[in-house]
């Protein structure tokens, strides 16, 4: 019970020290041709003929967490995986947890049950292949189990799978449901599996994203520390934050045909990005995500 609440104390107890309740660092791998706002302009088939950045960017952040001496959780793309494996490798050995994304970032809700249940099983595979180790996490491509895909909790339990982290309980108009839950539930009736969604907090009656991404980019740092500060004191859970390698990947080549609102919202702040991220470490206490679940049971349990 003392580690419980010595992991988990409430951070402005220790005014000028980082947050120390443990929240999820999480890495969506995928390079920057596979993003799906540039989804009608590059088709999957041509993917292959893209200089695949995704191996050097993702090593820079692993750098990153070596120097602040941070674990994450890396949700891997089956296709990038195949393309290298050392990749895959590395990240295992440098002690984070390894996750499936998919196999190449098709949106859950445009998959039936059948052709889910052979893409998270395929990847699954194929990671826990590469990497020697189990893979029980899951994040669905843009956040894509809502309403719409009332099977894929249970497939992704039927497969082993032990979490998903694929709900952002916003509104927003490529993905999202806010009615669902903020903080980490139980979807299936007599299962241990859990859904973790990535951290939401309410602004004037609104629920606002504080999660990563495009918003942690466009948002001043100091906001976006708030915003966590807050999400931390309502939540009584770990947060979950995101982001992908190709954000900190500044030289990336454009994609010029992509429309305006696509180019926008994947190129801002770019070169910001890294700095941020590194603020950010600093001032809270991350893991895993699969770490973040064993400290919030020992919670329920306490």
């Amino acid at each position: 019970m003392d580690r419980v609440e010595d992991l988990n104390s409430d951070p402005s107890s220790v005014p000028g020290k980082p947050s120390q309740r443990k929240h999820g660092m999480s890495v969506d791998v995928e390079d920057y041709f596979q993003v799906w706002g540039f989804s009608d302009v590059i088709p999957r088939n041509s993917w292959d003929g893209f200089e695949l950045r995704v191996g050097q960017s993702t090593r820079a952040a692993l750098d990153l967490f070596d120097r602040k001496n941070i674990k994450a959780t890396f949700f891997t793309l089956g296709w990038v995986a195949e393309r290298d494996p050392a990749l895959i490798r590395e990240i295992v050995g440098r002690g984070h947890e390894l996750a499936s994304h998919g196999y190449e970032h098709i949106k859950v809700f445009d998959q039936n049950e059948k052709e889910f249940f052979e893409d998270a099983g395929r990847t699954k595979k194929i990671l826990e292949d590469i990497g020697g180790v189990e893979v029980t996490g899951y994040r669905a491509a843009g956040f894509s189990m809502d309403q719409r895909t009332p099977f894929a909790h249970d497939v992704l339990a039927r497969l082993g799978y032990r979490y998903s982290s694929s709900s952002h309980p916003i509104a927003h108009d490529h993905y999202g449901d806010p009615n669902a839950p903020q903080t980490p539930f139980k979807p299936l009736q007599g299962s241990d599996f859990t859904e973790c969604p990535v951290a939401t907090t309410t602004v004037m009656g609104k629920r606002v994203s504080c999660a990563g991404g495009g918003w942690f980019r466009a948002m001043p740092y100091v906001a976006a520390r708030t915003l966590l500060k807050q999400a931390e004191k309502e939540s009584g859970s770990s947060l979950i934050f995101y982001f992908h390698p190709w954000e900190i990947d500044v030289d990336q080549p454009r994609i010029e045909t992509a429309s305006r609102k696509s180019k926008l919202r994947h190129y801002l702040n770019l070169n910001k990005m890294a700095p941020k991220l590194e603020s950010l470490i600093d001032d809270f206490t991350w893991t895993r995500i699969d770490e973040t679940l064993h400290v919030d049971s020992l919670i329920a349990a306490a």
